[in-house]
């Protein structure tokens, strides 16, 4: 019974991290993310890129009321524009979101591997949505390996425990135990306020329990 109770929670937790992932960076995530890039690059860019910058606002804008439709529309517009400039690369974050709100995570993930951002933080939220449309695609093994560089490509307090959990989770999925606790070990000795958070002691139980079976 005990056993039966373990896997029930197991399937139920990853249930809920599905949830979670689709608003890992949901469009005010998004925003921040973007507003900062933005700002940064308005100062070291070139005259070039000066009217691309606010070219996705309207795109943005309509992704933040739901219009999911209108949104994708006006953002296709504004990444085959301008491609490869500021406002080009912000729109096809944004783009991509979109998809994902759709359920499109093929498309969705074929948009955000064309995404170039120099910005690190923004470029874990790219890595990071890649690994949620592989998830959902449930392509897991995928999915661990995008978490996992996530979580490495700019170590904090904020990102990095957050995608390592995710990564956990994703090898519990796939009874890779052993890499579980690894990455719950990995949370604990390292980012305490997330494990307290999480209690994540609960997790290595868990999962060396499982490993054990």
């Amino acid at each position: 019974m005990a056993n039966n109770n373990s896997t029930n929670n197991l399937k139920q937790q990853f249930k809920d991290n599905k949830q979670l992932r689709l608003i890992t960076y949901s469009i005010g995530g998004v925003v921040v993310l973007l507003v900062g890039y933005l700002v940064y690059r308005q100062f070291i860019f070139g005259p070039e890129n000066d009217k691309s910058k606010g070219a996705y606002v309207k795109g943005l804008n309509l992704a933040s009321q739901d219009s999911t439709e209108l949104a994708i529309a006006e953002l296709e517009s504004v990444v085959k524009k301008y491609d490869g400039t500021v406002g080009g690369e912000n729109a096809q974050l944004i783009l991509a979101r979109q998809y994902m709100t759709k359920g499109n995570f093929k498309k969705a993930l074929t948009t955000l591997e064309g995404v170039n951002v120099g910005d690190t933080y923004a470029k874990v939220g790219v890595i990071g949505l890649q690994g949620d449309c592989y998830s959902e695609m449930g392509k897991y093994q995928d999915a661990l390996d995008k978490y996992t560089e996530a979580a490495e490509t700019n170590e904090n307090e904020k990102t990095t425990p957050e995608y390592l959990f995710k990564a956990a989770l994703v090898a519990e999925h796939l009874k890779n135990f052993e890499k579980a606790t690894e990455l719950y070990e990995r949370i604990r000795d390292n980012y305490s306020q997330f494990s307290q958070q999480k209690a994540i002691e609960k997790f290595i139980a868990r999962s060396k329990n499982s490993k054990l079976k």
